[in-house]
Order: C-alpha cells, then sequence, then structure tokens
C-alpha cells in the first residue's frame, strides 16, 4: 500500500471518529415546547393583565361547617392557593368530601351554573350527577359536598352550614 493510500485512509478514519464524537444540543420536543408557553402564558399575582389572583392557602378553611357541627367530625385534607378539602366522617366513617375552589379563572365552571334552579341563601345550587351537589359563591367559588350515601337534600343541608355569606364578601 501506498504512502499516499495510507495517508488518506488515517484522514478519513480521523474525520469519522471526531465528527462521531460530536455531541449533539437536545432538540426540544413538542412537550416541552408546549409546557414553555403555559409557563409563559400562566398570570402571576399582581401582573399587568389584571388576573384576580387566587385566594391563597389557608384562607378557605374558615368558611366549612365547624367540626363536630350535625353530629359530624372535620378532617382538613387538603389546602392550597384556590382550594380547600375536608371529609365529613361520622362514627368513624367518611360520609362526604367537602371542598371550596376558586374558579375565578375557570369560565368553564362558572357557566354551569347558568341553568340552575335552586339556591341557597340567594347562591345558584345544583347537583352534578347523583352524587355532588354544588353551589357558586359570588360568581367565583365552587363549595361542593360529594358522597356515595347522602341524597341531594341532606348534601343541601351540609352545604347551608357553610359560610357562603362570609365567602361572598
Amino acid at each position: 500500500m501506498s504512502s499516499r493510500r495510507i495517508l488518506v485512509t488515517a484522514l478519513l478514519l480521523c474525520a469519522a471518529f471526531t465528527g462521531g464524537c460530536k455531541k449533539d444540543e437536545p432538540k426540544s420536543t413538542r412537550w416541552d415546547d408546549a409546557a414553555a408557553t403555559v409557563a409563559s402564558a400562566s398570570p402571576s399575582d399582581g401582573d399587568a393583565s389584571g388576573a384576580v389572583p387566587l385566594a391563597p392557602a389557608g384562607t378557605l378553611n374558615k368558611f366549612f361547617p365547624k367540626d363536630g357541627e350535625g353530629g359530624f367530625k372535620r378532617v382538613f385534607a387538603a389546602d392550597e392557593d384556590g382550594y380547600a378539602e375536608a371529609k365529613l366522617q361520622k362514627d368513624g366513617k367518611e360520609v362526604a368530601i367537602l371542598s371550596i375552589s376558586d374558579a375565578e379563572r375557570l369560565a368553564y365552571a362558572k357557566a354551569k351554573f347558568d341553568g340552575a334552579t335552586e339556591k341557597i341563601e340567594g347562591f345558584p345550587l345544583m347537583t352534578v350527577g347523583k352524587n355532588q351537589s354544588t353551589v357558586l359563591v359570588k360568581g367565583r367559588y365552587q363549595v361542593k359536598v360529594t358522597s356515595q350515601t347522602l341524597e341531594h337534600d341532606a348534601r343541601k343541608a351540609i352545604l347551608a352550614t357553610f359560610d357562603l355569606k362570609g365567602l361572598g364578601t
């Protein structure tokens, strides 16, 4: 083999090795792009878009029925910005799940009350499925009672024990 062939072969091998070892920059996926879009579009507290901040964690708990009311034990299960949840227990068994959620940024959640025919303290009340009764307070807060065992009238009575007027101020 001639030295020229050896040199050309060596150069080709070097080029192949150095090109093959080059580290490519990772390409973003459509999921990365979507996450970036959502992150940049999310309104933050006090931004210039005029978005109303969600109720801060801990501020919704005071509107729940008092512990022991109606013979029920209330155990808080979740508390975060815009949402609070409690389990209602009787004789050590879970009877219902109570929740308050801030629907300020959820137009679809508020729109479902447009056809409500019942009211509690002047706020629209509706039944969702066969296990949930919910009321919309001041066009913003959804107060729900969900139970596999309680009928609508019993769930409605529990909704009436929330401080709905206080929540609406």
